[in-house]
């Protein structure tokens, strides 16, 4: 049996840019790890209780991420010997700094990141539409469901539902954070030399087992392992974030006309 060309792979993405779904399709064939943000919150204390660790203040830094690392990574690959990340990018800067006091000597943050996880295929899942993707991430904070499954049930509530409110001024920042995060990201791969494999929303939303054939290809798994996986995640988008973003045009229109 020929060896695989990667270990590992690491979903490099930014909020309501479709990782969750992306995420429970690889779960779904069962041959390339159990990807999740296992350093979601920028804590190394936060990391400890995500992963259900016991904190021991008498053990140095180092070793309390040894610990972290390879308990991430027990999780993130079940028994597929397939380590799976979903790496957001405003998790990114605490992300590498402990990477760096784990890993000090490798030069740069890709050689770090493969001295921890092996060979690695970086992924860049994005969403084209910054403004659809604006209006989803503040939509779902005022609502508090950020994830449902096709059958109507919720599958992720972060808090109590509150009005949902149309706010030009919070979507047009949080649609400038979104472009920065891109842009961070493309900044990123250049520097590291990294050409990663590029999946967009639009083109998971249209074709999710193509897209997750088109990743299992690349890491070197059996894509027929796709065959058989059902979408467990369902759109969230409805005739409110239509609304939100017909009028936000229109209003950015009318103020460079006038």
């Amino acid at each position: 049996m020929t060896a695989t060309p990667f270990d590992a792979y690491v979903i490099c993405t930014s909020p309501r840019s479709g990782s969750t779904l992306l995420c429970s399709l690889l779960e779904a064939t069962g041959v390339a790890g159990i990807p999740d943000s296992y350093f979601h919150q920028p804590s190394l204390e936060e990391w400890i209780k995500d992963l259900g660790l016991s904190p021991d203040p008498a053990k140095r830094e180092v070793e309390t991420l040894k610990d972290v690392f390879r308990e991430a990574i027990a999780q993130g690959s079940g028994d597929t010997g397939m380590f799976g990340l979903r790496l957001q990018r405003h998790s990114f800067a605490c992300f590498t700094e402990k990477l760096a006091v784990l890993y000090p000597d490798p030069p740069g943050d890709r050689s770090r990141i493969e001295a921890a996880f092996g060979r690695t295929l970086f992924i860049h899942l994005t969403r084209e539409d910054k403004l659809d993707q604006a209006v989803s991430y503040l939509k779902a904070q005022q609502s508090g469901l950020w994830h449902r499954a096709p059958d109507g049930s919720e599958l992720e509530r972060l808090s109590a539902p509150q009005e949902l409110r149309y706010d030009r001024e919070a979507i047009a920042a949080q649609r400038a954070e979104m472009v920065a995060m891109d842009a961070a990201w493309a900044a990123w791969f250049d520097g590291e030399g990294i050409d990663p494999l590029r999946l967009t929303y639009n083109g998971l939303a249209a074709d999710p087992i193509g897209t997750l054939k088109t990743v299992l290809t690349a890491l070197g798994r059996d894509p027929a392992a796709a065959d058989a996986v059902e979408i467990g995640v369902a759109k969230l988008s409805d005739a409110t974030n239509q609304a939100w973003v017909a009028r936000f045009r229109a209003e950015e229109n009318a103020g460079t006309q006038t």
